[in-house]
C-alpha cells in the first residue's frame, strides 16, 4: 500500500530541471500558446530557451509579439514564427514590418474573443458566438446567426501542442498563482495546452498554497521548473516629472 501511494504521489510531481528539459518534444511547425500580457507575465525563461532550441515554422498563439528585442520578437528576430494568432501588435517594429511585407501570417483577433477562445479550447466547448468583430473585416468567412436581433460571430475554440505560461508561485503538483496583470492570458492558456508547462518566479512544496488563492489547478499542467532570472521589462515607462 505504501509503494502504491509513493508512485501515485510521484506521478503528481511535476517539476523539471530546468526549460531545456521543460521544452521536451517542441518540434518544427507545431502551434504553441504563450501567456503573458504585453511584457507583464511573459514566459521569459522558455522564450529564451526556444530561441536556443532553433524549432521554426511555429504558430504561435499569444495577446501580442513582445518588442523586437524582447520576449517573441527575439523569436521574430530569429525568423522562427510562421503565423501569429493575436490581438496587439503595437510595440513591435519588427512584428509590423513582417506582417506589412508579407513574410508573417497574422489572425488579428478582438482581445475579448482570444481570451475566450482559449478558455473555451481547456473547456471542452468548440465553438461559441460573439457580437464582437461583426462588420470589420474579422467577420469576413465567418458564420453569423442573430440572437435577440444582433448579429454574432462563430468563433471556433483554439488549442495548441503546448501552452507555456508563467506564474509568480506554484508548487510541485502543478498549481498555480498569478499575479496583477498575468492574469489576463495566461490562465485560459493554461487550459488550452495539450501539454502545459509553466514557469515560475516561486517554486513550493505541497500545501504551502493556500487552496483559496490558487488560479489554475494542477490538474491542467503537466510541467513545472522555477525561473532562474525575470527582467520583467516595461514596454513603455512613464514617469511624473519631479515638478
Amino acid at each position: 500500500m505504501l509503494a502504491f501511494f509513493h508512485l501515485q504521489y510521484s506521478k503528481m510531481d511535476k517539476r523539471v530541471s530546468s526549460s531545456e528539459a521543460a521544452l521536451k518534444g517542441v518540434q518544427d511547425s507545431m502551434t504553441i500558446m504563450l501567456g503573458g500580457f504585453g511584457l507583464c507575465g511573459i514566459p521569459e525563461n522558455c522564450i529564451a530557451a526556444l530561441v536556443k532550441l532553433g524549432v521554426t515554422n511555429l504558430t504561435c498563439i499569444s495577446n501580442n509579439a513582445g518588442v523586437d528585442d524582447f520576449g517573441l520578437g527575439l523569436l521574430l528576430q530569429h525568423r522562427q514564427i510562421k503565423k501569429m494568432i493575436s490581438s496587439y501588435v503595437g510595440e513591435n517594429d519588427e512584428f509590423e514590418r513582417q506582417m506589412l511585407s508579407g513574410e508573417l501570417e497574422v489572425d488579428l483577433i478582438p482581445q475579448g474573443s482570444l481570451a475566450a477562445r482559449c478558455y473555451a479550447g481547456g473547456a471542452g466547448i468548440p465553438a461559441f458566438y460573439t457580437p464582437a468583430g461583426y462588420g470589420t473585416e474579422v467577420a469576413s468567412m465567418k458564420e453569423v446567426r442573430y440572437f435577440n436581433g444582433k448579429p454574432h460571430l462563430l468563433e471556433e475554440a483554439l488549442t495548441a501542442d503546448f501552452a507555456i505560461v508563467k506564474a509568480w508561485k506554484g508548487d510541485w503538483h502543478g498549481n498555480l498563482v498569478y499575479k496583477g496583470t498575468a492574469r489576463n492570458f495566461n490562465p485560459p492558456m493554461a487550459m488550452a495546452g495539450k501539454i502545459t508547462i509553466a514557469e515560475v518566479e516561486e517554486l513550493v512544496a505541497p500545501g504551502e498554497l493556500d487552496p483559496n488563492y490558487i488560479h489554475t489547478p494542477g490538474i491542467f499542467v503537466q510541467r513545472i521548473f522555477q525561473g532562474e532570472k525575470y527582467e520583467k521589462r516595461i514596454e513603455q515607462r512613464t514617469v511624473r516629472s519631479k515638478s
